[in-house]
């Protein structure tokens, strides 16, 4: 149900999460999220952000649930610290700790001005496959990180044209495109949400032919945001991405409050 031995699938849900919405200074702000496999519960996510003078802070707890517990558990712990500049939050320092099973690796990321100057895994992969395509030397320049690469201070095109997206092994585009606005409710937020039809591009770190990967690429996802009260930004609060099993459901039953 989940990829193995990467948090591809785990990314992008990250990436769909994004994060909870900013908040006044020093404040602590939760929202959660229920993750489901159709009508089947497989996961849950929660996601705490703080905004101060000196920058952001935004972390992420996922954990499967349900039917999945009994092939194997997953969970991923996340964090991303940066600056807002403009209509774009920079990051800093990311990094992503993801455990199936037993196994667990470790992801941390330094940026400086949007460009990634270090990446170091723990344990480090093994020897790649010749269908491997590294990271090229261009390709670590002007990114975004997986969760903050979705939040959009008020004023940013909420549907860009293109996310460049870095998650410490892969390097991928998701290219937005607006579909209108759609009526969504959950605990803490009842109004309108923006809609965005997401496309999935890799660009490398990663195996070409890989089977999740070719159908991610043909795959059409979708990404709701709504602003948050009190704060200047839009967040996601819905995102259905399909798999090779069906279609994976993410919906906030908490968004401020």
């Amino acid at each position: 149900m989940f990829p193995k031995a990467r948090p591809f699938l785990i990314t992008m849900l990250v990436s769909a999460l994004a994060a909870s919405p900013a908040v006044p200074a020093g404040i602590r702000h939760v929202s959660e999220y229920d993750i489901s496999l159709g009508l089947l519960p497989i996961a849950r996510a929660s996601f705490a952000s703080e905004f101060d003078d000196n920058g952001y802070n935004i972390k992420g707890s996922f954990k499967s649930a349900g039917i999945v517990n009994l092939i194997s558990r997953i969970s991923a712990e996340t964090d991303v610290s940066g600056a807002v500049r403009g209509r774009r939050l920079q990051a800093k320092q990311y990094s992503l700790v993801y455990t199936e099973g037993r196994k667990t690796r470790t992801y941390n990321v330094a940026y400086r001005n949007g460009d990634v100057v270090s990446t170091t895994v723990t344990p480090e992969p093994k020897e790649r496959p010749p269908t491997w395509i590294p990271i090229g030397d261009g390709d670590l320049h002007a990114v975004l990180d997986p969760l903050s690469g979705l939040i959009f201070p008020e004023g940013a095109q909420i549907c860009p044209s293109r996310l460049p997206i870095y998650d410490g092994e892969s390097r991928l585009d998701l290219v937005l495109s607006p579909k209108g606005t759609k009526p969504f409710s959950t605990e803490g937020f009842k109004g309108d949400a923006t809609v965005c039809e997401v496309r999935y591009v890799p660009k490398s770190g990663y195996k070409r032919g890989r089977s999740d990967i070719e159908f991610m690429k043909k795959a059409t996802m979708e990404l709701w945001f709504a602003k948050a009260d009190g704060a200047n930004v839009y967040a996601p609060v819905y995102a259905r991405i399909p798999t090779k099993v069906g279609d994976v459901y993410v919906t906030a039953v908490k968004y401020g409050g």
